[in-house]
């Protein structure tokens, strides 16, 4: 065997355990269609919060139904956009499989949903908690820091590059703790123009020569 059918080897099995202890199937165009997602949900909510403040300055004055109103229809927004973000995002990644014929539901795959679960679903509960007491103030800052607790957690099962974008995450939310009137936009940040920025560098990165 040569020098170079020798390396090719080496490089198929490291390949083929890659494979088996990471899930690196994700598409770096479901990042950006979660980005979209996140933008078109971001630019909805400031005309829901714009008509609300139209009402509220044309009352005099504050209405707790009203209120109770604005709340009601950002969390319907919220899992509007989570649920579009989702959906775009397997079906880009399930393309992406097909594409490299490997099992989209295996031991790295299920070992990657679990470790971004607990983070996320710790935050939710922290985030209804912030709700229940007025503290609505903070759902925004809170949100993107455990979103990036999650990414950071769950880049051991996936591409590395997640860790990143966990980070930038973090770190969004944590100066948003800082200008807390500013929510919507960090979010638009976070949620939005980085997940495109990571998806594009990804694409760029793992997928290009795939499609060319």
């Amino acid at each position: 065997m040569t020098d170079q059918q020798h390396l090719q080897t080496i490089t198929d099995i490291k390949r083929m355990m890659e494979r088996s202890s990471r899930f690196i199937s994700l598409s770096g165009l479901s990042g950006v269609s979660a980005g979209i997602c996140g933008l078109a949900g971001a630019f909805i909510a400031k005309l829901i919060f714009d008509a609300y403040y139209v009402r509220y300055n044309l009352r005099g004055g504050y209405d707790e139904a009203d209120f109770r109103n604005l709340k009601l229809n950002l969390v319907i927004l919220g899992l509007c956009v989570l649920l579009a973000a989702l959906g775009s995002g397997a079906f880009f990644t399930l393309r992406r499989v097909r594409k490299m014929q490997v099992s989209v539901w295996d031991m790295s795959a299920r070992k990657l949903l679990i470790n971004i679960l607990i983070p996320l679903v710790t935050g939710g509960f922290f985030i209804a908690g912030l709700i229940y007491n007025h503290a609505d103030v903070l759902v925004a800052p809170t949100s993107l820091i455990f979103y990036g607790l999650a990414l950071i957690n769950a880049s051991k099962y996936t591409l590395s590059d997640v860790r990143y974008l966990g980070l930038c995450e973090i770190v969004v939310g944590l100066i948003n703790l800082f200008f807390l009137r500013k929510g919507l936009y960090f979010w638009a940040i976070g949620f939005g123009v980085l997940h495109i920025v990571y998806g594009i560098l990804m694409w760029w990165k793992y997928e290009r020569k795939l499609t060319l």
